[in-house]
């Protein structure tokens, strides 16, 4: 399987976000984006107030239920359905009443919803230079580790911070996870020193694919101050390899996520069957 990571720089409107992921996919299916596509963390709305994080967010329809689809909901899956591929739809805000939820969809060739997961842990942290975070006091948390079968492969989700959680990607590897996802808006700052040595352990440790496709560029925060995400989208295999990579910028990145390695890489050092705790 082919995978591609679609890096955006969004800011708080949704419809001019999606028109801008429209772009990108659009120039990746022209190319070689091969069968599963995968977009960052909170891409149709990042930064602004809670009034405008529930106004651009999106209530989800009941699975095999006929509901209103919101616009984000109804262009991945027309993604999906209109190219024949798998599309791992990052994250976008839930509206579950008036509380709100960091959710993943990931859609079939079909258009059809195949699962649907709540990030758990929530970025509460202050950073070196003193800017401030507090993601419990807008979002929920979930509470459900949730992989799905896609393409004959497994795929293990997470989103951003759960990264520095390594106890859910060995719950992911114990479902049976092949490829992991961390959609992210990771901050500059922790960015520079912690992304691809986190992404590239966490591959290592599962012995997973890890696809994270991630957002860039500079949006504002509530209070109309400027934060600064990280970019560098990036595919890692198994071994801890990078196989695709982005700097600064919106663009996307493909890379093939050969399972015959996997199978290899996993006879050779079975760690899963080695494993003595948790």
């Amino acid at each position: 399987m082919r995978a591609t990571v679609i890096q955006l720089e969004p800011g708080a409107d949704k419809a001019t976000n999606i028109a801008a992921a429209r772009r990108q996919i659009d120039a990746a299916l022209e190319g070689d984006a091969g069968s599963l596509l995968s977009l960052p963390e909170m891409w149709t709305c990042l930064g602004a107030d809670r009034a405008t994080k529930l106004q651009q967010s999106e209530a989800l329809p009941t699975p095999g239920a006929a509901a209103e689809e919101g616009s984000a909901y109804a262009f991945l899956s027309g993604v999906a359905r209109s190219a024949g591929v798998v599309v791992h739809g990052g994250s976008i805000g839930e509206r579950h009443g008036d509380f709100l939820f960091n959710t993943t969809l990931v859609f079939g060739p079909d258009g059809q919803e195949l699962a649907r997961y709540r990030k758990i842990h929530m970025f509460d942290v202050v950073t070196p230079s003193g800017q401030g975070y507090r993601e419990s006091s807008l979002f929920g948390a979930g509470d459900r580790v949730v992989t799905c079968s896609a393409g004959g492969l497994t795929l293990g989700l997470t989103i951003c911070y759960d990264l520095r959680f390594s106890q859910l990607f060995l719950a992911l590897q114990r479902a049976g996870a092949e490829v992991i996802f961390v959609p992210s808006a990771f901050t500059v700052e922790t960015g520079r020193d912690h992304w691809e040595v986190l992404l590239r352990a966490r591959a290592v440790e599962t012995q997973c694919f890890v696809v994270a496709a991630a957002t860039c560029g500079t949006y504002s925060d509530a209070s109309g101050r400027p934060r600064e995400t990280y970019g560098h989208s990036l595919i890692c295999d198994p071994w801890g390899t990078k196989l695709a990579e982005l700097q600064g910028g919106a663009g996307f990145a493909s890379a093939e996520l050969d399972m015959g390695l996997l199978a290899k890489i996993r006879a050779a050092m079975p760690v899963l069957a080695h494993q003595r705790l948790g």
